[in-house]
C-alpha cells in the first residue's frame, strides 16, 4: 500500500443554483480541484451521488461529467452510499492510488437538490431508510431523528434547548465561510422559539438542503513531496454498516457503524481521539452531532450533549467541529457533503482556513453518515511536513 495524499481541492458555493445544471456543479468543482493541483488530466473519475436518479432523471454520472470536463476516455465511475456517497467516492480514489491502479484520481460529490419541490425532495432522501419497514410507513428523514432525540432526551434528563450549542456553533463558523449557505450567526433565543418540524426536532436542529459541487485530486505522497506540492496524507480510512432500520439496531442510541469505522481509522492512521484537533462531523441534525462524538471517544454515552452546552465544541474548545459551518449552515448537497467536509479539513491542514482557521493543527477527522446510521465513514487526515 502506498501512501495517498491531497494535493488539490475545488468547491462551488451551497446554495440554489437555479442558473447551474448537475453537470455544471460537478465540472466546475473538478476543474477547480484540477488547476489547484497543476493536473491536466487525471487517470480516473469517482462521482459521489445519492439523487440524480430521482430528481434530475440522470444517471452515469462519471461519464457524464468526464466528458463535461474535457476529461472523455477516462475510467469514470458513480459511487453511491445515500447520504454518504461523497465519503464512499473519496475511498474508491483512496485505494485505487494506495493500492497502485492509478497515479492521479479525480473524486467528486455533487448534488442537485432545489430544482424540485419540497415534497419529492423529502421523498426521494427516505430512499436512505429502510423502504419496506420504515419508508412505506410513511416516516420521513426529520421523523426518524426525532423518535432519536425524544429518546436520547428521555433517557439522558436532556431539554430540547441543550442542543442549541451545536447549531450556534455551526452558524458561527459560517460567517466566514464564502461557500456557505447560511453564513448568519443565530442566538440560542432563536433557537429555542424556532419552527417545529416533527417535535422535539426544530428547524435549527435541522441541515438544508441545496445544490453543490466539491472535488479534490488525490496521488501518492512521495509525488507531493518530490514536486513541492502542499499535501495532506490519508492518514486512516474506513467504512462500517449497521442496520439500515432503526429498530433493528441493538441500541438506537449509539452509532456502532461510527464506532466501528473510527476505531479502524485511528489504528490505520496510528492516534486516538485524544490526537485529534478538529472533527468535521455529520450534523445533518443536532442529535446527530451528540451521536458521534460519543460513538468516536470524544464523550461518554449521553455527555456528547455537554460538550455544546459548555462551547467545547467552538473553535478554541477541546474538540472543535464543524470548523466551516457544517451541515446545518454550510449546507447539506447530501451526496456532495463527504467531499465538502474533505476539502474544509484540508484547508485547516493547510493552514488557509481564513478567519476560522486553528492554530498549528496537524490532525482532522471527517465522518459522513448515510442513512440515519446504516453506513459511516471515517477519515483521518494529517498535514505534510517536507
Amino acid at each position: 500500500m502506498r501512501d495517498v495524499s491531497i494535493i488539490g481541492i475545488g468547491q462551488t458555493p451551497v446554495g440554489e443554483h437555479w442558473d447551474k445544471s448537475l453537470r455544471d456543479l460537478g465540472a466546475e468543482a473538478m476543474l477547480a480541484a484540477m488547476e489547484n493541483a497543476h493536473l491536466e488530466r487525471p487517470e480516473a473519475l469517482y462521482v459521489g451521488n445519492m439523487l440524480a436518479g430521482q430528481l434530475s432523471h440522470q444517471e452515469n454520472l462519471g461519464a457524464l461529467l468526464a466528458d463535461y470536463a474535457g476529461l472523455r476516455g477516462i475510467e469514470a465511475v458513480k459511487v453511491e452510499a445515500s447520504c454518504a456517497s461523497g465519503a464512499a467516492a473519496f475511498r474508491m480514489g483512496y485505494m485505487a492510488v494506495a493500492g497502485g491502479i492509478h497515479d492521479m484520481v479525480l473524486v467528486c460529490g455533487v448534488e442537485k437538490m432545489t430544482d424540485t419541490l419540497g415534497e419529492r425532495t423529502t421523498s426521494a432522501l427516505v430512499a436512505a431508510a429502510d423502504a419496506t419497514y420504515e419508508g412505506e410507513q410513511g416516516v420521513s428523514f426529520v421523523a426518524l431523528n426525532a423518535l432519536l432525540m425524544q429518546r436520547y432526551l428521555y433517557e439522558y434528563g436532556y431539554k430540547r434547548e441543550d442542543f442549541g450549542g451545536f447549531a450556534i456553533n455551526a452558524h458561527r463558523n459560517a460567517v466566514h465561510n464564502p461557500y456557505a449557505m447560511f453564513p448568519k450567526e443565530i442566538s440560542a433565543k432563536a433557537f429555542a422559539r424556532a419552527k417545529m418540524i416533527a417535535e422535539p426536532v426544530s428547524l435549527l436542529d435541522s441541515s438544508g438542503i441545496g445544490d453543490g459541487a466539491a472535488a479534490v485530486v488525490l496521488a501518492p505522497t512521495e509525488f507531493a513531496l518530490r514536486h513541492g506540492l502542499p499535501a495532506v496524507r490519508v492518514a486512516g480510512s474506513a467504512i462500517a454498516t449497521d442496520a439500515v432500520a432503526i429498530h433493528d439496531r441493538d441500541e438506537p442510541l449509539f452509532l456502532m457503524a461510527a464506532y466501528l469505522s473510527s476505531q479502524r481509522a485511528y489504528a490505520q492512521a496510528g492516534v486516538g481521539p485524544g490526537n485529534v484537533d478538529f472533527f468535521e462531523l455529520h450534523d445533518a441534525f443536532t442529535i446527530m452531532a451528540a451521536l458521534s462524538l460519543e460513538a468516536c471517544g470524544f464523550a461518554e454515552r449521553g455527555q456528547g450533549v455537554r460538550l455544546a452546552m459548555e462551547d467545547e465544541i467552538s473553535l478554541s474548545g477541546k474538540i472543535p467541529i464543524c470548523t466551516m459551518g457544517g451541515l446545518k449552515a454550510r449546507g447539506h448537497p447530501v451526496g456532495a457533503t463527504g467531499v465538502y467536509q474533505i476539502v474544509e479539513a484540508t484547508l485547516q491542514l493547510w493552514g488557509m482556513a481564513g478567519e476560522n482557521q486553528l492554530p498549528d493543527c496537524r490532525v482532522g477527522m471527517t465522518q459522513n453518515i448515510g442513512g440515519s446510521g446504516a453506513n459511516i465513514i471515517t477519515h483521518i487526515l494529517e498535514r505534510v511536513t517536507p
